[in-house]
């Protein structure tokens, strides 16, 4: 076996160069992995088993599409390499197959004899043809939603989720098993005495018909990657969201990171929202008030510096990629002619 680092046969990989694991030390690694993921899943799947749901922390498994088994999959990311024969034990299960084969994965050839010398690394041509036109918007969009590009607007505060119960009727919130901690029409008030800057989509489209007109922007999909703001603390959850759909090109640590963070947003989230989550053993931002709006931006502050801090993690994982995924973009656009 090679060690050290060695050269990416026909990959087109930036430099060329990939660090290597051995057997053992990746067999440390993915157990590593494996308990912390399943430390973090274990609640949603302990209620699962109960048929119990969780409003709140549930969301990271149901809005995300998801499994509590793909969080568990180890990958040490694009520039690294392995020793196959780690993968041996996990035969037919999760992303191997029963060939021994790794799903995005590839064997390095040896440069004189042109046979795999039995080095596994992240099927990056593979990628950058199926997926590199999804990494490059991905990439874009990270790039514009960090604190270099744009400072973050901090005076939302969490207004999105009083904007999706806003003038329902009663049976259609979203969340009906817990309750409201004002009344209907003071719910109400909430929103028409306070102005709505949400600036993300996946937040947006959950406004009632009769919010929707209130917010300053309408922001769409296709406006995303230049709207996606690094304060908005669903930009922050979405990290998660990122990095688990450019499996394998990044380190899985860079994932449950983002899916501890993802939490930590979402229980500020629920917590600032119009519903009453103390049931849950959480407590409340009454952003209805002045003290409140100044807890919830101390708090958003905290949480997008360390959404930006990630968000930069990854990018330094995928820059060295910036070029390919770009050339992949343009080329799907040129077929799609």
């Amino acid at each position: 076996m090679p060690h050290s680092s060695l050269v990416l046969d026909s990959t087109p990989a930036p430099g060329g160069l990939v660090t290597l694991m051995s057997a053992s030390e990746v067999a440390r690694a993915r157990e590593a992995h494996e308990n912390r993921a399943d430390a973090l899943s274990a609640p949603h799947r302990e209620r699962k088993a109960r048929g119990e749901k969780h409003p709140i922390e549930d969301f990271l498994h149901t809005y995300y599409p998801f499994s509590p088994g793909q969080l568990r999959r180890w990958h040490p990311g694009w520039h690294i390499g392995y020793d196959a024969a780690a993968d041996e034990e996990l035969r037919g299960r999760g992303d191997v197959d029963s060939d021994g084969t790794r799903r995005w994965y590839r064997e390095l050839k040896d440069s004189s004899s042109g046979e795999p010398n039995g080095v596994r690394v992240a099927d990056l041509e593979r990628f950058v043809r199926e997926r590199g036109d999804a990494a490059y918007w991905i990439h874009r969009l990270l790039t514009n939603s960090s604190f270099a590009e744009k400072p973050g607007n901090f005076s939302c505060f969490g207004l999105h989720e009083w904007a999706m119960v806003y003038r329902l009727g009663a049976g259609e919130k979203r969340h009906e098993s817990l309750p409201l901690r004002l009344s209907a029409e003071e719910t109400n008030r909430v929103v028409e005495e306070n102005r709505l800057v949400c600036s993300h989509i996946d937040a947006f489209r959950f406004f009632t018909p009769d919010a929707a007109p209130l917010n300053a922007s309408h922001p769409t999909r296709e406006t995303q990657p230049m709207r996606d703001d690094p304060a908005c603390l669903h930009v922050g959850m979405d990290l998660y969201k990122w990095s688990m759909k450019l499996a394998p090109l990044l380190p899985s640590d860079i994932v449950l990171d983002c899916f501890e963070h993802a939490l930590d947003l979402r229980i500020l989230d629920m917590e600032a929202s119009p519903y009453d989550c103390r049931g849950y053993g959480y407590g409340v931002v009454p952003i209805e008030t002045d003290e409140g709006k100044k807890e919830y931006v101390r708090r958003q502050r905290a949480l997008a510096d360390r959404s930006n801090e990630l968000r930069m993690r990854i990018l330094a994982i995928l820059d060295p990629l910036a070029s390919l995924f770009a050339d992949a973009a343009g080329a799907h656009v040129e077929n799609a002619r």
